[in-house]
Formats: C-alpha cells, sequence, structure tokens
C-alpha cells in the first residue's frame, strides 16, 4: 500500500528521524536519563518559542489539555475573560472557561476574517472589569491567521496590566511568535502541528505575571496545576507519569528543526502556503480567508457548487491516498481545509492539487451532462 498523503492540519507526517525515536526503548521517568532528556526538550522549545525567557511546563495531554491549563491556573470562577473568536477554536475555548465558572465575554468575526484590533482595545476600554484576554494565533477552522503582534499591543495600550493568553497550537514552531518581545504572558502549543511529532505534548510558556496570576488562582487544578510540574522539573522529573516515547519524538524532531533553522521554517511555511492558495485558484476555487491573513499552516477553501464535501474527501483517500480536512462547526459541508504544516515538500502538494483537479473536473463533467 502506498503512504499515505497527510494533508491535515494535524496531526501531520512523521519524519523517519521521528519515526525512530519513538521505537527507543523505555527508561525509568524518575532516573538521570530521562532529566537529561527533559532538559534538552525544554531548551529544544524556548529556542522554537524565539529564544523566549518565559518558564517552560511541556504536559503530556493534547493541545486543549494545554489551554484547560491555561484556564486552570491563570482565572478563578468569576473572573471576567474576553476572548475574541475567528472561528471554531475561538469558540472552543469560550465554551471551556465557561466550564470552570469564568465569565466570558466574546467578540465574533466572521468567518475568513481576523480580529480587528481597534474593536478589542474599544471592548476592553468599556469593561474596566476585563483584566484577561485570549487570542487564537492561528485558526485551522478557518485558515486565519491573527494579526496577534497588532492584537498584544492593543490590549497593552487599553489595559497594560492585563494578562494576555495565546492558543499558539498550530502557529509556533511553524510562524514567528516572540512571547517577550510581544508581551504575551501564555502561550500554548501542541506536539501534532509544526513539530512533527504525534499527538500527545502540550507546551506552555508563563510569564513572571502570568505566575503572579497563578498563586491567586482559585480555580480548582490538580493534573495541570503549573506549579507542580515547575517543582518537578527542577528535579529533573514529570509530577505524573509522561509519554516518554513522545519526549523521545520530540527531542528528535527539535533537532530536525535547529538544523534547518528557524528563519527557514518560517520562510518554508509561507512558500508552500502560497503555493497552495495560488494551485487552487488555478482550479477556480474560491478561498475563504482573507488574503492579508492567510496562514501559513493551512489552507480553506469552498467547496464549489455541486460538490459534495464528503465525497471529495472520500474520493480522495479512496483513489490518491490524499487525506484532507472539511469544513468544522457552520463551516461543515461548506469548505475543504489542505494543511501544509511540518515534514512536508512542494511535490506533495502538487499531488494534492492535482488529485483535486482530477475530481473536481469530474464532477462538473458529471454535472454537465446531467444538464444536456
Amino acid at each position: 500500500m502506498a503512504a499515505q498523503n497527510l494533508r491535515t492540519p494535524g496531526p501531520t507526517p512523521l519524519p523517519p528521524a521521528v519515526r525512530e525515536a519513538l521505537a527507543r526503548d523505555m527508561i525509568n521517568h524518575r532516573g538521570p536519563e530521562f532529566a537529561a532528556l527533559l532538559r534538552v526538550c525544554v531548551d529544544g522549545l524556548k529556542w522554537a518559542y524565539q529564544v523566549t525567557q518565559h518558564d517552560m511546563v511541556i504536559l503530556t495531554t493534547s493541545g486543549t489539555g494545554g489551554l484547560e491549563s491555561l484556564v486552570a491556573n491563570t482565572l478563578s470562577p468569576g473572573d471576567r475573560l474576553l476572548v475574541a473568536s475567528i472561528g471554531n477554536f475561538g469558540e472552543r475555548m469560550g465554551q471551556l472557561a465557561r466550564a470552570f465558572g469564568v465569565d466570558v465575554t466574546q467578540l465574533d468575526f466572521a468567518p475568513g476574517t481576523a480580529v480587528d484590533p481597534q474593536l478589542v482595545e474599544d471592548a476592553i476600554r468599556e469593561d474596566p472589569s476585563i483584566q484577561t484576554v485570549f487570542f487564537t494565533h492561528n485558526e485551522t477552522s478557518t485558515g486565519v491567521l491573527n494579526p496577534l503582534q497588532d492584537l498584544a499591543a492593543a490590549v497593552r495600550v487599553a489595559r497594560p496590566e492585563a494578562l494576555l493568553l495565546v492558543d499558539g497550537i498550530s502557529s509556533v514552531g511553524s510562524v514567528s511568535v516572540e512571547p517577550e518581545a510581544w508581551g504575551l504572558d501564555v502561550v500554548v502549543a501542541g506536539s501534532q502541528k509544526g513539530w512533527m511529532v504525534p499527538p500527545g505534548l502540550a507546551f506552555v510558556s508563563i510569564s513572571s505575571r502570568a505566575w503572579e496570576r497563578q498563586a491567586r488562582a482559585s480555580g480548582p487544578r490538580f493534573y495541570f496545576d503549573w506549579q507542580r510540574a515547575r517543582k518537578s522539573a527542577e528535579q529533573g522529573e514529570t509530577p505524573w507519569t509522561p509519554a516518554i516515547s513522545l519526549f523521545y519524538a520530540l527531542e528528535a524532531g527539535l533537532q530536525l528543526m535547529r538544523e534547518e533553522g528557524l528563519d527557514n521554517i518560517f520562510a518554508r511555511h509561507r512558500r508552500l502556503a502560497q503555493y497552495t492558495r495560488d494551485g487552487l485558484a488555478d482550479l477556480d476555487v474560491r478561498l475563504l480567508a482573507d488574503p492579508r491573513f492567510a496562514s501559513p499552516t493551512v489552507t480553506t477553501a469552498w467547496l464549489p457548487e455541486g460538490v459534495n464535501g464528503k465525497a471529495l474527501l472520500r474520493a480522495l483517500d479512496e483513489r490518491y491516498g490524499i487525506v484532507l480536512a472539511g469544513g468544522q462547526g457552520n463551516l461543515s459541508g461548506k469548505i475543504f481545509r489542505v494543511g501544509h504544516m511540518g515534514w512536508m515538500t512542494e511535490d506533495e502538494l502538487s499531488a494534492v492539487l492535482r488529485a483535486v483537479q482530477a475530481e473536481l473536473n469530474s464532477v462538473r463533467a458529471t454535472t454537465a451532462t446531467a444538464r444536456q
């Protein structure tokens, strides 16, 4: 069977070095070998977060678990949180925070658009109780990259002391993110994206201001307690049993990233994104995202008239071994999504474009015949 051409917005394909790392034998997670492994991974993550000096916590969980840790450690029941949502994952964050008793004020923006910094600034100025703000940096449900640096600046102008929380799950490691320079207090990332690692690890950078908030936050937390994680890391351990094989994989993925260099990684993702967008436009497929804010890691496109999304995705998988993603939430059945983050090349994306062209031509020909 031919290798699957996996082009979802995560999980992403695994390079050979990462797959080999996953096959290593187990070690004692309370011993010196794991302590050395943990240190290498933390140092590598700080480098990938563009040499951040913020503390770094690695959690054995999905990206959503990382976001739950963010809520549990920085917010108390009744606190006001401003969530600026541009899609499914912004909405999920609002739901998650409400589950912890947080009072959520949500700004919703139309699919394909980015958050307007001025509207964020206005909302904060109008409500003095807003002391915490959340953004999704890269919204994979709509293929939009928020102007995070501008949004952070708007928050700092309106309320300098506010805590700024960021979902960087599908951006950090693939797109420039500078926690200190941009004033980002907490940034969460996930292993199954540009890191080229299987799902199961979440990475959290934490500023001193976030630690101050954590010390007085009264929300329930145990497994996701950052303070426990920090104290254990000082001893070269994690508070709970870690996914050791995923740490092996992360070590290998970070090594590949260091060899390529961050600037080259960011440039490659921009190049692959433009290649994908140009190719779909040549097929007369309308793109969803505002081109000014189109994501470097995933491209979203409207399904042409008369094309059944589920049938298209099934045909691409069964006939070509190509796996794309459909729409989520209100966009279900309306769009398809092409991931281009992590380990991939133009050749693999070219195969995607050829297959999409063949299937769309088939549908159009069938439709034209039926109308005759």
